[in-house]
């Protein structure tokens, strides 16, 4: 019932990715507070994951958290999403990554706004924006 997952070899994802987003995604890194792309894109369309494309994100549950980071209340379908416990860092997180291929995207942490309570906390170099266009 689960979808089809993405498997790709370190060098494949080396030759698809720019070094940044090989080391968000691949080795769990975090792009420095304040200086993701996406951090203060306030355009209206759809976040999808930098690695395979799977639309993750609106724009529509994008708010400012003042963490640095793009951060969203509801994810476009939980499903898409792999929570995973994190210790890193001598503390307990919650790391989300994409169900389909597996990158990391960040975490999720239980103070956001309502309804849901919730803030991804979202590297923007996870992170593909794609635009709406303006219907007319």
């Amino acid at each position: 019932m689960g979808q089809e997952k993405i498997v790709r070899s370190e060098e494949e994802w080396r030759k698809i990715l720019t070094p940044e987003q090989y080391y968000v995604l691949r080795q769990a890194g975090t792009e420095p507070a304040f200086t993701g792309k996406y951090y203060k894109n306030h355009e209206t369309g759809v976040y999808a994951c930098a690695g395979c494309g799977e639309v993750l994100f609106t724009s529509d549950t994008k708010y400012e958290s003042g963490s640095g980071w793009p951060s969203f209340w509801d994810a476009v379908d939980e499903q898409k999403l792999e929570l995973l416990d994190d210790y890193s860092h001598g503390m307990h997180r919650i790391e989300v990554r994409c169900a389909k291929c597996g990158g990391h995207l960040g975490h999720l942490f239980d103070d956001g706004p309502r309804p849901t309570g919730k803030r991804y906390c979202i590297n923007s170099a996870s992170l593909q924006f794609h635009k709406r266009e303006e219907q007319g």
